[in-house]
């Protein structure tokens, strides 16, 4: 798995397209005029053991404000991940709708979470969750069983009987989402890791992820 995931990175998160910030309902009045740094990035929030996205509006070295797609309530426990595979435990302060706002039990670093990485150095992967979804991986004229073990909006982790080579142009195609052309970037041991040729609009997987 950790082979997968590393090669599963297609774009930046800061490349993400997003809908307007109108979209979502307005935070509540604060108290702390100092969490003000506005940024609209993909995120991670565990609940109760279940990893889904979310999308981060603004965050501070106590908490954050973020879109979420679950019902939370206030006092309930969370992790964030905020960069890859660092998670930031914390409790839902207040909820607006499918706005929450979370309070870490320890303050971040802001200013190294916002850092855009040093020149030379590796992209940060998309922020992924674990499905288990049946489906098509095409292969020129010939077409596979697939089952999806997690997927981001940059690629996707497949088990697949048939071998997969590095570079092959495949087309994935899941149960009731539209087919996504994307290419092998590795395979071992029956699964392999496929990177979209264009990333997938962060609503769009979220409505997928929703109804799947």
């Amino acid at each position: 798995m950790a082979q997968g995931n590393e090669m599963l990175s297609a774009a930046p998160i800061e490349g993400t397209p997003f809908p307007s910030t109108a979209d979502a309902p307005a935070a509540p009045a604060r108290a702390d005029q100092a969490r003000r740094l506005t940024t609209l990035r993909v995120g991670i929030i565990t609940i109760s053991g279940r990893r889904q996205l979310c999308l981060i509006r603004n965050v501070s070295a106590g908490g954050l404000r973020a879109h979420v797609y679950s019902a939370l309530a206030p006092g309930q426990r969370v992790s964030v991940e905020l960069k890859t595979d660092q998670q930031t435990g914390g409790t839902v302060s207040w909820v607006d709708g499918g706005t929450v706002g979370v309070s870490f039990d320890e303050e971040i670093d802001v200013e190294d979470l916002l850092a855009a990485p040093n020149e030379g150095a590796a992209q940060p992967r998309m922020p992924r969750v674990e499905v288990d979804s049946l489906g098509e991986l095409r292969i020129g004229g010939r077409i596979f069983p697939i089952n999806t073990c997690d997927m981001s909006q940059g690629g996707a982790l497949v088990e697949i009987d048939h071998p997969l080579q590095a570079g092959q142009n495949v087309v994935l195609t899941l149960e009731k989402f539209r087919p996504v052309k994307g290419v092998v970037r590795w395979y071992q041991d029956g699964r392999g890791g496929i990177a979209f040729n264009q990333v997938i609009p962060f609503h769009e997987l979220v409505n997928w992820l929703r109804r799947h």
